[in-house]
């Protein structure tokens, strides 16, 4: 599978998991910056059924509609350059896999801080006044296996479409890895979140989240499904 499959098939399951497939469904056009008249007459229907699907008065496509409008997209992207495939194909590595990367998603709309640390049981360990801004989507990685295993290129993968996320690492003891990993990287994340057998947060981390200027989070949600289900329902 490439690249361009690879995201195809990322972009037509975020809608098709998506609480509110139509709002899904116009993010990703409007991330591809296509307007509801082109992708209407690409799909050769009128531009009331985009917008009719987007706002919900339609019943939502089925995932055979919904793979042939990301196919649709994906193309009109093609014929005018390709960016932004480009921009979405960085994120597929080859070692990015399913037991490293638990979990990469955008959520469709901004979604605040605050909620994000209330659904995640999260008490903050450091910089609680930079809580009121928001963040885009969620990264979700086993900490061992991604620091043991992940260069530096595939970890800048992990930020999918923005920086502006949760970059959440489970299995986590200390924190002390997880945040020199970040730190290493360059690349600051809206919120950081420790997930695992956690008595307390590392000093190291702590300074380096304070350095950095990024709210540092420990999720007190016993296990990794509930993590996730916490962060999708955020969305």
């Amino acid at each position: 599978m490439n690249d361009k499959e690879k995201v195809m098939k990322w972009i037509a399951g975020e809608i098709v998991l998506s609480d509110n497939p139509g709002e899904s469904l116009k993010f990703w056009r409007e991330r591809f910056r296509v307007s509801q008249a082109d992708l209407a007459k690409a799909l050769k229907v009128t531009p009331s059924v985009i917008s009719d699907y987007e706002s919900g008065r339609r019943k939502s496509p089925g995932t055979a509609t919904i793979r042939k409008i990301v196919k649709t997209l994906i193309n009109m992207d093609e014929m005018s350059g390709g960016e932004v495939i480009r921009s979405l194909s960085h994120v597929f590595g080859t070692r990015l896999s399913p037991e490293i990367v638990l979990e990469i998603r955008e959520y469709p709309q901004p979604v605040k801080s605050h909620t994000v640390i209330k659904a995640i049981q999260g008490e903050v360990a450091a910089n609680p006044e930079l809580l009121e801004q928001s963040v885009f989507g969620y990264t979700v990685i086993d900490s061992v296996k991604a620091i043991l295993t992940l260069s530096h290129e595939d970890f800048r993968r992990l930020y999918g479409l923005t920086t502006e996320r949760v970059l959440a690492f489970t299995g986590v003891t200390t924190g002390r890895s997880p945040m020199v990993a970040v730190r290493v990287i360059g690349i600051t994340p809206g919120m950081v979140v420790l997930h695992g057998a956690i008595k307390q947060v590392d000093e190291l981390a702590i300074k380096i989240a304070q350095l950095l200027k990024v709210p540092l989070v420990l999720s007190k949600l016993e296990t990794t499904e509930e993590l996730l289900l916490a962060l999708r329902k955020c969305g």
